[in-house]
């Protein structure tokens, strides 16, 4: 088949057959993922291959008890890696830069065009293959059972495995709503309704907006999803004012954010009154915490710094 073709028949695949890849198979499917493109030759991700069999069970129970993750023959998660550029670079004398969106966006992007690259790789040689994003439930939960280091994040699991079904490739957009020229189209309403008409089959009820409701609306799975994933962002590193550490700090106090203004909402929340910024005679920053019988001070190198060791002088941390 040519690879266009292949590439506009292709589908996930949810049930497999109970029989396990040749390793040189395997080599091969990740060798291809390895040649995937990185900017500036980075290459931030890891694919992790699970293969310990009660990991497995409880990650695919934080999935949300998905079947193929535990009947596939293989299980990878994709991570966004900055753990290992900073390793590299504190071997040779070198000190990691602070830019943890930048980092968080490209790591994700290396991660995805790998784990995209395996996935083709492993449906070139017969395979089915189905991206596991239920990983990110409760992906605090995923970075702790995997043991990952600080700048290392989970983005999604890929299961790969002998296919025992075939199913029809599911609809798409239409071209025009997914593919622009020169500027960003604004959609009429007519697109919009074409969209959901073209996607009204990926239903069993001919809607799709149940679908995107469930998902994606106000209450729906992804915004469960943000605070969980917010708060892991922060705890590994990747929170442009809340360092890692003051995340943790905060986390062990019953205070879960992911951003310092988060973590100010928060500490409102919890009774205090106020809270007051400044900058120290040395050009530290300086956090005041208030309330009707306490303040707490709270010197640090950031401001997110400051607030967390302000609020761990008023509290215990937590068992």
């Amino acid at each position: 088949m040519e690879t266009l073709e292949f590439l506009r028949k292709r589908s996930s695949v949810r049930r497999f057959k109970p029989e396990p890849l040749p390793e040189e198979d395997v080599r091969a499917i990740l060798a291809a993922a390895r040649q995937a493109p990185t900017d500036a030759s980075a290459q931030l991700y890891t694919i992790l291959r699970v293969r310990d069999e009660e990991l497995r069970r409880r990650l695919a129970h934080l999935s949300g008890d998905q079947r193929h993750v535990l009947e596939a023959a293989e299980f990878f998660v994709l991570l966004a890696d900055v753990h290992r550029l900073d390793q590299l670079l504190r071997h040779r004398g070198e000190r990691l830069g602070e830019w943890p969106r930048t980092a968080l966006h490209f790591a994700v992007t290396d991660a995805a065009i790998a784990g995209a690259h395996l996935a083709v790789a492993a449906e070139a040689l017969g395979y089915g293959i189905c991206w596991i994003g239920g990983l990110l439930n409760r992906v605090d939960e995923v970075v702790g059972l995997l043991e990952l280091p600080r700048g290392v994040l989970p983005v999604s699991g890929l299961v790969v495995g002998v296919p025992a079904e075939r199913p029809d490739p599911r609809p798409r957009l239409p071209a025009d709503l997914v593919i622009h020229e020169d500027r960003y189209h604004r959609y009429r309403p007519e697109e919009l309704e074409a969209g959901y008409a073209a996607m009204a089959p990926f239903s069993r009820k001919g809607d799709w907006l149940p679908l995107l409701k469930h998902y994606f609306a106000a209450g729906g799975v992804m915004e469960a999803r943000d605070a969980v994933y917010g708060l892991a962002s922060a705890l590994q590193g990747f929170s442009a004012d809340l360092p890692a550490a003051a995340a943790e700090t905060l986390h062990l106090r019953g205070l879960d954010a992911g951003s310092l203004g988060e973590a100010v909402s928060g500490a409102l929340e919890q009774g205090w009154r106020g809270v007051l910024f400044n900058r120290g005679v040395f050009g530290e920053a300086v956090v005041w915490l208030e309330k009707e019988t306490a303040a707490e001070r709270g010197e640090g190198r950031t401001p997110g710094e400051a607030f967390a060791r302000a609020l761990a002088a008023a509290l215990p941390a937590e068992d």
